[in-house]
């Protein structure tokens, strides 16, 4: 079992920075696949950005340069850091846990505005 809590959204203006965090708990956190998906309203929704339990990334191409996601399997942690954030940016950012043996686990999701 696995439980994902998001933190971090919020209001920033265009060219603005967030860093999102995603706190996991129970075990074997370090094996599963870990994303951030984001929905916008009439959307659907769409990987973000995904790293594996060796850290390989993968990014949606329109981040590419702007997001980085990043691990701490110490402390069973996740985060999304994105930098020079664009009005189409504005979305409910989930956390995801993937695993090919175990099912997968979502957050509640954080609101990321992006406007002036």
């Amino acid at each position: 079992q696995v439980q994902l809590v998001e933190s971090g959204g919020g209001l920033v203006q265009p060219g603005g920075s967030l860093r999102l965090s995603c706190a996991a708990s129970g075990s074997r956190f370090s094996i599963y696949v870990m994303s951030w998906y984001r929905q916008a309203p009439g959307k659907q929704r769409e990987l973000v950005a995904d790293i594996t339990d060796i850290g390989s990334t993968n990014y949606l191409n329109v981040v590419k340069g702007r997001f980085t996601i990043s691990r701490d399997n110490a402390k069973n942690m996740v985060y999304l850091q994105m930098n020079n954030l664009k009005p189409e940016d504005t979305a409910v950012y989930y956390c995801n846990a993937a695993h090919p043996l175990f099912r997968e686990y979502w957050g509640q999701g954080t609101q990321v505005t992006v406007s002036s």
